[in-house]
């Protein structure tokens, strides 16, 4: 399923999934047996699919057509968003656009921050470019849902921990980024304003259809500015897999709730500073943006 959050004509927001030109209002559907928001759907998702299987809900036609809601973002509220740097192409090529060596322990294990889990941005909504910033930046990525507590987790046992899988654009404020990252703290100012994910979560059922060797998905992602394509990539580049995310972050009794959300890093070439801003000058006000990742959708932004 892809499963959306949407704010009907009354102003209601409510969630649900896609069918056809439409979306599925869950709550309404079936008759209140279904929560109206994600994050309540997420924690109990076992026994709201086991309703919706039992009762044939999959086949329920659409309660509102697409025209008349406006997609937000599809998780409002998640628990904590940890984002790695999942893909060695892209720290060869930042690394170096900033002066940097990768350092060994990148080899050694997934690298993760944790981002702003409040700034949360969906499908077609603006992005305001932070004041006196002169490098915005995109960073194409995609991210895990988490559907289950657990703590110690390893990578092999990571799938029953997974509830689905979504677009994440990493908005990054790369001249604030430069100044503030010469002290070895990791990203601060420059990577809080802006955390969008959407249009859509893919439920990993849906998703694992596109399953590689090595637990890789073989799906295309692809970043444009104003339709100009600035990054055709593939997931299946990845170094570190969303299990061994998994398992790094729940390590040491750490405890992974369900709506967590972990990036996965920029594939390569998924960012302007990776060619120093050279296929695209630095985002501006009304140029749009739009990642795309097979199997899941389109993200689209207007920054303003």
């Amino acid at each position: 399923m892809k499963l959306v959050t949407f704010q009907t004509g009354k102003g209601d927001v409510k969630a649900g999934w896609l069918k056809g030109e439409g979306v599925v209002n869950m709550q309404l559907v079936s008759d209140g047996a279904l929560p109206d928001n994600m994050l309540a759907f997420i924690d109990d998702h076992e026994k709201y699919f086991s309703i919706i299987k039992s009762s044939g809900l999959e086949d329920a036609p659409p309660t509102d057509r697409l025209e008349h809601v406006k997609l937000l973002t599809p998780l409002p509220n998640p628990r904590s968003f940890r984002d790695y740097i999942g893909f060695e192409q892209h720290m060869l090529n930042a690394s170096a656009k900033f002066g940097h060596k990768i350092g060994q322990a990148w080899y050694e294990m997934p690298i993760f921050y944790f981002t702003n889990h409040q700034a949360i941005y969906g499908p077609d909504d603006e992005i305001k470019r932070p004041a006196q910033e002169t490098k915005l930046d995109l960073e194409l990525e995609m991210a895990v849902i988490v559907g289950k507590q657990g703590s110690d987790i390893k990578a092999a046992d990571a799938e029953a921990y997974i509830f689905g899988y979504t677009v994440f654009n990493d908005w990054t404020a790369r001249a604030i980024q430069r100044k503030e990252m010469e002290m070895p703290l990791g990203p601060h100012k420059g990577k809080d304003f802006a955390n969008a994910i959407g249009p859509c979560i893919v439920t990993k059922d849906e998703m694992n259809r596109y399953l590689g060797e090595g637990g890789k998905f073989d799906v295309r992602m692809t970043a444009r500015i104003n339709d100009q394509v600035i990054c055709d990539g593939n997931y299946n580049t990845v170094h570190y897999t969303f299990g061994q995310m998994i398992e790094r972050a729940s390590e040491n009794n750490v405890k992974l709730y369900p709506g967590d959300i972990l990036g996965s890093g920029t594939v390569g070439w998924g960012s302007l500073i990776e060619n120093n801003f050279e296929v695209h000058r630095p985002l501006e006000p009304g140029d749009l943006v739009e990642l795309e990742i097979e199997g899941i959708g389109v993200l689209r932004h207007r920054v303003v």
